[in-house]
């Protein structure tokens, strides 16, 4: 199955690999989604949609096991405040719907920024814009596709 995040890196030649996980709905986490690809979750790097008081929306892109540091986000795009988009405001802003959300042929091309960790894998694992579907790729691939912005913006759970 091609995804507009397959068709975009296909078009950008890049290379990548898809893997296929059986989806429950009731459990979406990233950490799910690494152990069915029999991957640690610091590998499996989830998009996450911000709003910011000054710059509006933003992607944050990090670990499965981690979570959103929203100051140091803030820091890195110049908001005071910053706050997750309510989850009825993803699919409208992305394309995406919660469990598929990339920022590879997203609706809108927001400012991307990944967490610091992703430059430490050969290989990550990110979605590919549907439930039940991950592009493993080289960050260094990723993050020029993105033009991401790297910077120490996840945290561990509490």
């Amino acid at each position: 199955m091609k995804t507009n995040a397959v068709r975009l890196l296909d078009s950008l030649g890049v290379s990548y690999q898809l893997r296929q996980y059986a989806v429950d709905p009731d459990d979406l986490a990233a950490e799910t989604v690494a152990a069915k690809l029999g991957l640690p979750p610091q590998q499996v790097f989830k998009t996450l949609l911000a709003r910011g008081n000054r710059t509006g929306p933003c992607f944050a892109v990090l670990p499965g096991n981690a979570e959103l540091d929203y100051k140091a986000l803030a820091k890195l795009t110049g908001d005071r405040k910053l706050e997750l988009v309510h989850l009825k405001e993803v699919q409208p802003l992305t394309g995406y719907i919660r469990g598929g959300v990339t920022v590879l042929g997203a609706k809108k091309d927001y400012p991307v920024y990944a967490d610091e960790t992703i430059e430490l894998w050969d290989v990550i694992s990110i979605s590919a814009g549907v439930r039940g579907m991950q592009i493993l790729t080289a960050p260094a691939d990723y993050l020029r596709v993105t033009h991401a912005t790297v910077g120490a913006i996840a945290r561990g759970k509490d």
